[in-house]
């Protein structure tokens, strides 16, 4: 089992800047990769990034060029800096982990954390 963790979100005007963090734990050493996905009100979740136990990184083309995801090993804990903030960027942050075990895959999600970008 693992069990993810965000925080971070919050109110920001356009053009501003967060930095979300996903915290996980449990049994975290057959993690392959790791995620954001967001929900806007009244939509489905979306990939945001992914960044994979290798290093490997891509970006939703909404973001490319204004989101950064990276990962701290030691603290087992990924980060999505957003930077260049716009009001499509509103939704529920969720954190996403895919779990491998032989030929077995999980995955797991966080509770989210709101990201509201208004003036």
């Amino acid at each position: 089992q693992v069990r993810l963790v965000e925080s971070g979100g919050g109110l920001v005007q356009p053009g501003g800047s967060l930095r979300l963090s996903c915290a996980a734990s449990g049994s975290i050493g057959n993690i392959y990769a790791m995620a954001w996905y967001r929900q806007a009100l009244g939509k489905q979740r979306e990939f945001v990034a992914f960044i994979t136990s290798g290093g490997s990184i891509n970006y939703a083309d909404s973001v490319k060029g204004r989101f950064t995801i990276s990962g701290d090993n030691a603290k087992n804990t990924v980060y999505l800096q957003m930077n260049g903030l716009k009001p499509e960027d509103t939704a529920v942050y969720y954190c996403n982990a895919a779990d491998r075990r032989g030929s077995t895959w999980s995955n797991y999600w966080g509770q989210g954390t709101q990201v509201t970008v208004s003036s």
